[in-house]
């Protein structure tokens, strides 16, 4: 029951020529955030992960490169945040592992599913001709970033990690809003800890 009760946490900072960034992440949170990249899009997208998934989360950006484009910043947030949820799980112990989100907004649907499987792997489905055929950028964001930014996360965190938008919103914001959402819900199932479960989910035995 006490290791139940224990709050998973994890304190990051990574700091490279372009950005220094510090993190802040518990899992067992009540989805509080207090985030700051520099980037308004992608600050609005992560309180709403956070909301969703009831993680408290903190991500701050000390340092960028924005004023060249938000390239660095942007992948580099997703790379702290997924090295974030990696450290807090540590060995995996007992946590469901899978886990599967979906939210719509308006005429926008997005399904998101996860494998904390230890090994990092990222596709984005979209309709239409291909990703980033549907929506233009929105305050100089696009999909192709959004797409940087869960490339680093899936990789940093080890996750198999699946996103369909099956109906896209009338702008880049309406697509991605249900995306995040989903996203926090799913992550909130997969990390959930499963009393039935006594170890590592895998039968290798290791999730590493």
């Amino acid at each position: 029951m006490s290791q139940t009760r224990t709050k998973r946490k994890a304190r990051i900072t990574r700091k490279t020529r372009e950005t220094e960034i510090n993190c802040s992440l518990c899992i067992e949170g009540r989805g509080a955030s207090k985030i700051s990249t520099g980037i308004g899009l992608l600050d609005h997208m992560l309180e709403l992960f956070a909301f969703h998934g009831f993680f408290d989360l903190e991500l701050k950006v000390v340092k960028s490169d924005l004023s060249v484009d938000l390239h660095h910043t942007n992948e580099d947030a997703g790379i702290v945040l997924g090295q974030a949820f990696r450290k807090a799980l540590a060995k995996m112990q007992g946590i469901r592992r899978f886990g599967f989100g979906c939210a719509p907004m308006e005429e926008a649907l997005a399904r998101v599913a996860v494998d904390i499987s230890g090994r990092g792997y990222f596709k984005l489905s979209m309709p239409g001709e291909g990703e980033g055929a549907l929506c233009a950028a929105e305050k100089g964001y696009s999909l192709n970033d959004l797409r940087h930014f869960f490339e680093g996360f899936a990789k940093h965190l080890g996750i198999n990690l699946n996103i369909t938008i099956d109906s896209a919103g009338a702008d880049l914001h309406a697509t991605l809003e249900p995306a995040f959402k989903a996203l926090g819900i799913a992550l909130d199932a997969a990390t959930e800890k499963e009393p039935r479960r006594k170890g590592v989910p895998s039968t290798k035995g290791v999730i590493d």
